[in-house]
């Protein structure tokens, strides 16, 4: 009799419009289905600035999404800017690119987290003008810039990096790539190592103003040639380093107000180890160090308990004398007495 009206009552519920949003509720309980965990690299920028009109392609590379000033910005993402058009974007390190108009680049990989010993980035520029400005990464860790013909390791500095369209491989007969190394704000001239791409060193950039052409040599290999910068365009670069720096000047502030609310202790989500759910901010834990007991707050959502159990003893039902006071009542004694 049971068993039937089980199924009688089964029948009920798949008759129901109800049955209808099984699909939205088994989605939700299943991180891997939703979109919001399809961005497991984590978010690691924001827009800091945007003249005109840019496009970011997350997932489904048939689908570009306008971007918005501090929309954020994940691993493997794809951004373009439009004719007329630039883009400021901050990472959690405080690198800063600045991309200038009909401009696409990848973000390969970022992770950073204050202190760590894997801090790494890589960008792929494709077409068109990349300013930046490295920051922590690049002083810590291993950052890298990517072309179709050649990669740059950067070692904390300011940059222009040209990828004319048609020209990324040193093409015979199209215009070549450029990569051209400026001082920072602060006067100071950092350096850029280029290398083919099998890993070959083409040379390095070591004064402010200095410049490689990036062309074809005998036999397919390519080379780094340098070559003065041209006043008409050394002067067009001067208008793209000082877009940058109203960029990093932004982007610097929004970054550490985004991480100031995350917490110092509670690094990006590209950061965390893959199955382990984020814990509530602690400021007892210390950044990378076990989680000592009593130390953390009560995680939001759970009920206060009535009084936590001494460390090493079992539950009790009732609140206890503190140790080494008095007992207080007459008779049972014995009872509440522990060795």
């Amino acid at each position: 009799m049971r068993r039937r009206d089980f199924i009688r009552h089964f029948g009920a519920v798949c008759a129901s419009p109800l049955a209808a949003f099984w699909p939205l509720a088994l989605r939700a309980q299943n991180p891997s289905a939703s979109s919001g965990a399809d961005q497991a690299a984590g978010e690691v920028g924001q827009i800091a600035t945007l003249q005109g009109s840019a496009t970011v392609t997350r997932g489904n590379p048939a689908r570009a999404a306008a971007l918005r000033v501090n929309d954020p910005i994940y691993q493997n993402d794809t951004l373009a800017t439009g004719a007329d058009s630039a883009l400021g974007v901050t990472f959690d390190d405080q690198t800063t690119f600045s991309l200038s108009a009909n401009t696409r680049i990848v973000v390969n990989e970022f992770i950073y987290q204050e202190g760590g010993a894997g801090n790494a980035a890589t960008f792929n520029v494709l077409v068109g003008t990349a300013a930046f400005v490295a920051s922590l990464v690049a002083k810590t860790g291993d950052m890298k810039i990517t072309t179709p013909s050649a990669t740059l390791g950067i070692r904390g500095t300011t940059g222009v990096v040209d990828v004319p369209e048609g020209g990324g491989a040193g093409a015979a007969g199209a215009a070549e790539p450029r990569i051209k190394l400026y001082a920072d704000a602060d006067g100071h001239v950092g350096q850029i190592e280029v290398f083919d791409r099998q890993g070959g060193r083409l040379g390095a950039l070591t004064r402010g103003a200095s410049a490689f052409t990036i062309t074809r040599g005998p036999g397919g290999s390519i080379r780094a040639v340098p070559f003065q910068i041209p006043p008409g365009e050394a002067a067009r670069d001067r208008g793209v380093l000082q877009r940058l720096r109203v960029s990093h000047t932004i982007g610097r502030r929004m970054t550490i107000e985004r991480l100031r609310v995350r917490g110092p202790n509670r690094p990006g989500p590209n950061n965390r180890p893959p199955g382990r759910q984020q814990q509530p901010f602690n400021r007892n834990q210390r950044q990378g160090g076990p989680q000592r007991d009593g130390a953390s707050p009560h995680p939001e959502g759970q009920p206060h308990q009535p009084g936590p159990p001494h460390q090493g003893g079992p539950p009790r039902q009732s609140q206890q004398p503190r140790p080494g006071g008095p007992q207080r009542g007459g008779g049972g004694g014995g009872r509440n007495k522990r060795r």
